[in-house]
């Protein structure tokens, strides 16, 4: 009963840190716009349209796909630790984030470059990564959760190599720059219309995730367990995937590639929660937004102009690593 009183209490302090953290992002902004100007603007008692439009076209888009893709990116970078049964397995680790940028870089140079397309090439390219790690630790004929780590490395490697080969073949003004843009992640380019599009890809995802969570635990206990449990192993961990791989493609059609949210926010959960339950997957998400936002508030605060989000989500991982390191070290 305490640890149901303990666990209700992170999570309710968590959801007021995102609260406080959309806030201020709401107000961080080239056109100023103060906690009491928005509560007017919401209440409709704005004394100005252009209050207005500044909050409902950029900069309310822009906290709801923060929130979004940082909730989306923790809980599945949660759900590849359990499913693996690897703390280090991630979206970024496994090799899924970066098959999605190659995906979606492949889908501004051949094609339009409509948010559909893109996280359609995202989402194929996401799961041919996936299929990739796993057709890799199949032929090496280990099932170690190591070897998906070492998988996802050589995946990675290779859909860096092709997002470089498509940046070479691009053209210097317009979709060079947009491969770019994914590979550092950013919230710069949100509008309302791509706000809608990621909560539409994400929020389904990710409450059947929150639903699976059973399914999930019963896995990480490993296959047979979950085989004389009645679990079906394989279809299930193939679905399982199938929505994170979607959900994260989501996210990164969109945003970008953001490093390292899928590592450290169901770590952050873990520090909190000392167990991997539902509420952990719950926490996770948390972590995940609260990470994101926070990041998204410091790259628009720190210089005159705007740093992309994977700077400061690789410094914050960097403490991590090391720290993980040493624990293995003396463990």
């Amino acid at each position: 009963m305490q640890a149901k009183k303990t666990t209700g209490r992170m999570i309710g302090g968590g959801m007021l840190l995102l609260f406080a953290l959309c806030g201020l992002s709401a107000c961080i902004g080239s056109y100023p716009l103060s906690l009491p100007d928005i509560l007017r603007v919401v209440t409709g008692n704005a004394a100005g349209e252009m209050g207005e439009r500044v909050f409902f076209t950029l900069r309310l888009p822009r906290v709801l796909t923060g929130a979004a893709a940082g909730a989306s990116l923790g809980l599945c970078g949660g759900v590849f630790q359990l499913l693996f049964r690897n703390p280090l397995a991630s979206p970024d680790l496994v090799g899924v984030a970066s098959g999605a940028g190659a995906g979606a870089a492949c889908a501004i140079v051949l094609g339009t470059g409509s948010m559909e397309l893109v996280t359609g090439g995202a989402f194929l390219g996401g799961m041919a990564a996936l299929l990739g790690v796993f057709l890799l630790v199949w032929h090496s004929g280990g099932n170690r959760p190591g070897s998906f780590i070492l998988g996802g490395i050589l995946i990675s490697s290779l859909s860096d190599a092709a997002v470089m080969l498509l940046k070479h073949g691009a053209d210097s003004e317009g979709k060079l720059a947009a491969i770019e843009f994914w590979t550092m992640g950013s919230l710069s380019a949100v509008t309302a219309s791509k706000a809608a599009g990621v909560c539409a890809v994400c929020f389904p995802c990710l409450l059947l995730l929150i639903l699976f969570h059973r399914e999930i635990v019963l896995l990480s206990l490993g296959d047979e367990q979950a085989s004389m449990l009645g679990l079906s192993a394989g279809k299930m961990r193939l679905l399982l995937l199938t929505l994170a791989t979607l959900s994260v493609s989501g996210v990164i059609a969109v945003t970008g590639v953001i490093a390292f949210v899928g590592l450290l926010a169901p770590h952050g959960a873990y520090l909190l929660l000392r167990r991997k339950n539902r509420a952990y997957l719950w926490m996770s998400m948390l972590t995940g937004a609260i990470l994101t936002v926070a990041a998204d508030c410091f790259a628009r605060s720190v210089t005159d102009g705007e740093l992309p989000l994977s700077i400061f989500t690789t410094l914050c991982a960097a403490p991590f690593l090391f720290y993980f390191l040493r624990t293995a070290k003396t463990g």
